[in-house]
């Protein structure tokens, strides 16, 4: 008898949970299908979580700038249809899912957050093309490897955790290991047409080049010590 109850409130939480609240998942797509995803959606609700100042530089056609790390963030979500698809982005992808989880929270039925964010867009060739250069060239940037020494290039963003938490040490070994290795730091958002042009889609990423080729690298966070083992 009593695992027949057992069997029946089983029964009970699998029926409700499928057939209860929806669920409260933000749905990751690649570019190339949040671009189809948009183009087959009338009126397309897409959200640049980005701050003004990013925003204003390039934007996605049609796009709303709703920063992500601004104060009233719920406030101006809460402007647009929920019963709608929205489609969530940012530079490369970590502020866009909070925000994604966020919209989920509030209320929003469908919400599309862009893989990899405009980093990736950009380097799959989604972008409007465009003549204007943005920061460093790819000319000047050859220069900077054409040294006898090793050269880590630390490609970062000062809106990215992960680089912020990196800075400290990696300014630090600027210093102290200036006669083995030139370390060069290069701000994403400062040097777009770089950028794009070595194709960084993710932030942090550091990259080891000796004699101009590429001998290591990494995407996302590393360990002073760890990173001193691959110098």
């Amino acid at each position: 008898m009593k695992f027949f109850q057992t069997l029946s409130i089983l029964f009970l939480l699998i029926f409700t949970s499928c057939n209860g609240q929806p669920s409260s998942a933000f749905e990751e797509v690649a570019p190339k299908d949040f671009a189809e995803k948009i183009k087959t959606t009338d009126n397309a609700q897409i959200l640049d979580v980005r701050t003004p100042e990013e925003f204003a530089s390039e934007h996605l056609d049609n796009a709303k700038n709703v920063d992500w790390n601004g104060e009233d963030f719920d406030k101006k979500a809460a402007t647009y249809d929920k019963s709608k698809p929205v489609f969530v982005y940012c530079l490369s992808g970590g502020r866009s899912k909070k925000a994604a989880s966020k919209l989920k929270e509030l209320g929003f039925e469908t919400v599309y957050e862009l893989e990899g964010g405009i980093l990736k867009w950009k380097s799959e060739g989604l972008s409007k093309p465009t003549t204007e250069q943005i920061g460093m060239t790819r000319l000047e940037f050859n220069k900077l490897l054409d040294t006898d020494k090793k050269v880590l290039v630390d490609f970062y963003a000062e809106w990215c955790g992960p680089c912020k938490k990196m800075e400290p040490y990696l300014l630090k070994m600027q210093k102290e290991m200036a006669n083995e290795v030139t370390i060069i730091r290069i701000d994403v958002d400062q040097n777009k047409t770089l950028a794009t042009q070595l194709e960084i889609d993710q932030l942090p990423i550091v990259v080891l080049y000796q004699n101009k080729e590429v001998k290591w690298k990494n995407v996302g966070y590393i360990s002073e010590q760890d990173l001193k083992k691959q110098l």
